[in-house]
């Protein structure tokens, strides 16, 4: 994902972006803004914007609606894609805005797999919100990975992305739903699927993994997989797959034909650097220290 931040928010500066850490479905960006007018836009992507600290002042017009906002720590403005914001005025400089991009239909399938909602019938509304407890716990998971990322950090962020997406659809949208969104009877993942999913894993660590490829493998929905791994192990599957990741990557350091660059790739991190910061994180010592002991022995 691009986002479209670039474009709207011209008087402000980027300080941070998920944009080198591959994620699919979810683009996020932390942003220092100027006091200032904004130009009109249509937004490709649906936004989530903010506020992390301090206050401000904004005024903005979309969808029909003008909204007079003054904002804290926590504020949520969200602009639905498609949804032309004709007007957007900062009154006092933010010091730290945490902008959210998901795609502009990034639930459909998977609403028609598991909730018996028409996904013609969605619209979300565009919003200023006071605060939402949910939003700002997906913030605060987001903001963790793009500071330290880890081995299953990808497929965290696409979990992430559809609760989140669920969320909006629950809270904000624009029609009234039919139906409450209540998950049907789920079958437990059974010990021969859960191990048809182990060996997948086992056999793909160094791809591309994501969700989506599992729930396929085990034959159930994305959110339904999800909750049924985790009743299955303890662990959900970006964890389990961390933790595979992990420890093939301890392996990898033993052997001197591994450079720590190629053991960082293959572990699914986008750099040297947050590699070493997550290994450090999960062993208490860097790649290199841990390579030195492990030829010791």
């Amino acid at each position: 994902m691009l986002g479209h931040s670039v474009d709207k928010y011209v008087t402000g500066t980027m300080v941070q972006t998920s944009n080198a850490n591959g994620w699919e479905n979810l683009l996020a960006e932390r942003w220092r803004h100027d006091a200032g007018e904004l130009p009109s836009l249509v937004p490709r992507d649906t936004e989530i914007a903010v506020l992390l600290r301090g206050r401000s002042v904004v005024d903005r017009r979309g969808g029909g609606m003008r909204q007079h906002t003054v904002a804290k720590r926590g504020t949520i403005w969200l602009c639905p894609a498609g949804v032309e914001e004709e007007f957007i005025s900062v009154s006092e400089q933010m010091d730290d805005c945490l902008h959210i991009f998901l795609p502009g239909q990034p639930f459909s399938e998977t609403m028609l797999r598991e909730y018996d909602l028409d996904p013609a019938r969605i619209e979300l509304r565009y919003e200023a919100i006071d605060e939402d407890p949910f939003i700002d716990f997906a913030a605060v998971q987001i903001l963790q990975e793009m500071s330290c990322e880890s081995a299953g950090g990808r497929l965290f962020i696409e979990t992430l992305a559809m609760s989140l997406s669920a969320h909006l659809i629950r809270s904000y949208s624009g029609r009234s739903i039919s139906r409450a969104l209540t998950v049907r009877a789920e079958k437990p993942l059974d010990a021969k699927r859960l191990m048809r999913v182990e060996e997948y894993v086992d056999f793909h660590l160094d791809d591309d993994l994501t969700v989506t490829d599992l729930a396929s493998v085990a034959c159930m929905s994305v959110g339904h997989f999800t909750r049924a791994f985790k009743l299955a192990t303890g662990k959900s599957p970006h964890a389990f797959v961390n933790d595979r990741r992990m420890a093939l990557a301890k392996q990898r350091l033993s052997d001197e034909n591994w450079t720590i660059e190629a053991v960082a790739l293959a572990a699914g991190f986008s750099s040297h650097a947050n590699f070493t910061r997550a290994f450090k994180k999960t062993t208490g010592i860097t790649p290199n220290a841990f390579r030195g002991i492990a030829h010791l022995e």
